[in-house]
């Protein structure tokens, strides 16, 4: 991605795309009831709230009754339809993990078998995204918390915290181009969640070699723990390895989370936020609910003069709907340079 002479000016940025994530499956309902929905009708009238608030992207898991996150693709099922009656310019994007909490307590906090996460290609109705990770990665959620973070919440409970410090995320080469082929016959657009710029090169080298061809649209995954940290020299480290192509959106934890997106803002980025990611105030003197964290976002984008996109003009720039036919247009349209043919010696130039 190029900074030029004006590329911080709003007048030369696209408009603002707003993920909220407002199901926060790590946590329980307990640990913030005014926030966390818990029935079917809860569920829905969150999504409503955030996308008048001006989220446009929906970042999808699902609660049982007993305030568990569901790993019944039926409940998905029910959840998606009704939320494509009651928010049907919102682009659905299903947490590819499903539910990683433990089943019950001391249990290993682990994501399903690769033959159930391969079940969210059939979906019915399909949602707009399912999230990718790419290259099994730890992920200590953790790592980078403070005490105060989870201090009387249930993540505080010691067999749960220790679950959640060793959690994995199983995301081999053989799963991933398996699940996007199964995404893509599906009509369903991938979103990958990277951690680092090697899981970029490895989402680069699956375009090259024709393992997955359509729109790059990606989030930068930055909360420790296996994952980039989340400060400015990873930042922009990741974000000069995006081609020019790239729709991009940063997420992170915590109290990182408004000043990341705030950087994001400003820069033209994309940004996340919701109780899955975050439960504080940056003074940590009270919770902030997923709405207020949307209207939170939506004013500094005012302040800074950009302007929030329309659930329709999202769309537009995920490019939902666009699937590419060769590697030449994958890497073209991403941006890319193209591959080096047969015999080419020097700079690789496209003519």
């Amino acid at each position: 991605m190029n900074f030029m002479d004006g590329s911080l000016f709003p007048e030369n940025q696209e408009k603002l795309v707003i993920t909220v994530a407002p199901y926060g499956p790590e946590w329980m309902p307990a640990d913030f009831p005014e926030d966390i929905p818990v029935t079917m009708e809860q569920q829905v009238q969150k999504a409503v709230d955030c996308y008048n608030a001006g989220a446009t992207v929906l970042h999808i898991h699902v609660r049982e009754l007993d305030g568990k996150g569901s790993k019944r693709l039926s409940m998905f099922n029910e959840l998606l339809a009704r939320l494509r009656v009651a928010v049907p310019d919102m682009i659905l994007q299903v947490g590819g993990s499903i539910s990683f909490a433990p089943e019950s307590e001391g249990e290993a906090a682990k994501w399903l078998s690769d033959d159930t996460r391969h079940m969210l290609a059939e979906l019915k109705p399909a949602p707009d995204q399912v999230t990718v990770a790419i290259n099994t990665n730890q992920m200590n959620i953790f790592e980078q918390m403070e005490p105060e973070d989870i201090a009387g919440t249930s993540l505080a409970d010691p067999a749960t915290y220790e679950a959640y410090r060793e959690m994995v995320v199983p995301a081999g080469p053989g799963w991933a181009e398996e699940h996007v082929r199964r995404l893509r016959a599906s009509g369903i657009q991938t979103h990958f969640q990277l951690a680092t710029t090697a899981q970029l090169d490895t989402v680069e080298r699956m375009m090259r070699r024709g393992a997955f061809m359509g729109p790059l649209i990606l989030t930068w995954v930055a909360i420790g723990g296996g994952f980039d940290a989340p400060n400015p020299y990873s930042m922009t480290n990741f974000i000069r390895a995006c081609p020019d192509g790239a729709v991009l959106t940063l997420e992170t934890s915590m109290l990182n989370v408004l000043p990341i997106n705030t950087m994001a803002i400003a820069m033209g980025l994309h940004v996340r936020c919701g109780n899955e990611d975050n439960l504080w105030t940056q003074r940590r003197d009270r919770k902030i609910g997923s709405v207020q964290q949307v209207e939170q976002l939506a004013r500094i984008a005012r302040e800074l003069g950009r302007e929030v996109a329309s659930g329709r003009e999202a769309r537009r720039i995920y490019r939902l709907g666009e699937f590419y036919d060769s590697t030449d247009e994958t890497l073209a349209r991403n941006g890319f340079a193209p591959n080096r043919r047969p015999g080419q010696r020097g700079f690789l130039k496209s003519a």
